[in-house]
């Protein structure tokens, strides 16, 4: 996993193929929240979303989940987040990590669940996701690991 080394503004996607959600952070603070999520109907709605967010935020790094097996195995959503991944790189030109998001979802379901908003919809739920992700991102280059 590729480390920040200056302070950075980071987008994080859990990606997914009707709806992507998004969080922000950056590696001074090492906090992440939860912005939105993106939805279209094609990939090229969806990718010029994901660029509205890019020329707002301004981001030095993108941060993609990449969905595994509880084993750690590769799955069929493995290679299309990767190839999400080096879409937004050739793209943006900004500098893409690729993070494990395995229980990301379910965790962010339950957390809703706590806060009795599990009912608030999948989108919510996504944009956790992103932030799941993203927090573990920011948590594992603190720690130098």
């Amino acid at each position: 996993m590729t480390r920040p080394a200056d302070p950075a503004t980071v987008l994080a996607f859990d990606f997914g193929t009707r709806r992507i959600g998004v969080a922000v952070g950056n590696t001074v603070t090492r906090a992440a929240r939860a912005l939105t999520t993106v939805s279209g109907t094609t990939e090229e709605a969806r990718l010029e979303a994901i660029r509205e967010l890019v020329d707002e935020w301004q981001p030095q790094r993108l941060v993609v989940g990449v969905p595994l097996h509880a084993d750690g195995t590769p799955h069929a959503m493995t290679a299309r987040a990767q190839r999400f991944a080096r879409d937004l790189a050739a793209r943006f030109g900004i500098d893409v990590a690729l993070a494990d998001e395995r229980h990301t979802t379910e965790l962010a379901q339950s957390a809703l669940g706590e806060i009795g908003a599990a009912r608030k919809g999948r989108a919510l739920r996504d944009a956790m996701a992103a932030q799941l992700i993203l927090q573990g991102y920011l948590d594992d280059a603190a720690a130098g690991s």
